[in-house]
């Protein structure tokens, strides 16, 4: 692993951290929580799927709490969202609702890019390199925060109910572990990337979803 590696590794790190802090703290808002309520909610969203994967790898105590920088990130950018809220909270016509709820799938969405990567580049660094494993801290790295914060906020998980969620996360992993077998890590990472973030976009402008039980 060289050093340009591991800063790509810590960028979207920081890019993801900030997406689902948002995420987070944005369906925090909409369910009218006050303003820790919705800093928990960012926290548990940028910090849950890190958290989770740490435990699966053995990283003891998990990173999140051996470095608290993310924790910080977290917590300022959802106290900015509720404050955001705060000042818009006369303007409940459709639209508004509209736009922050693509606005929300959007950031969910980069930080589900962006954490598939991160989970992925943990795993290796750490010297593993089984091919099932790193998929799988790749997607719960991924989806692991959000399932947590939907769970607080009492709605069925985005990944057992949304347009494909965990499906992106495993298409990107994949997609991952076979370039870097050709390309440099970091074009690897960039392509796994917007592997993700395309493919959840397009399930979510074409409604695509896994087969599901309908009344």
């Amino acid at each position: 692993m060289n050093g340009n590696y591991l800063e790509f590794n810590v960028f979207f790190d920081i890019i993801g951290t900030i997406a689902f802090a948002i995420s987070g703290a944005i369906l925090g808002c909409k369910k009218k929580m006050d303003i820790l309520g919705v800093i928990v909610l960012g926290l548990v969203t940028a910090l849950g799927g890190g958290f989770i994967r740490d435990l699966v790898l053995g990283i003891t105590p998990p990173k999140m709490f051996q470095n608290s920088t993310n924790a910080i990130i977290s917590t300022l950018f959802s106290i900015l969202v509720f404050i955001f809220y705060l000042q818009k909270s006369g303007f409940k016509n459709k639209n508004w609702i509209k736009i922050m709820n693509k606005f929300m799938i959007i950031t969910d969405t980069i930080g589900l890019a962006s954490f598939t990567i991160t989970g992925m580049a943990t795993a290796i660094s750490l010297g593993h390199h089984q091919k099932f494993l790193l998929i799988f801290v790749g997607s719960i790295t991924g989806v692991g925060g959000g399932m947590i914060r939907d769970v607080l906020a009492g709605t069925i998980p985005f990944i057992f109910r949304e347009q494909i969620y965990a499906g992106a996360c495993i298409l990107g992993a994949t997609v991952f572990l076979i370039a870097r077998h050709f390309l440099s890590y970091q074009i690897s990472m960039i392509i796994c990337f917007f592997t993700v973030l395309i493919f959840r976009l397009l399930a979510v402008k074409k409604n695509w979803n896994l087969p599901r039980i309908v009344d």
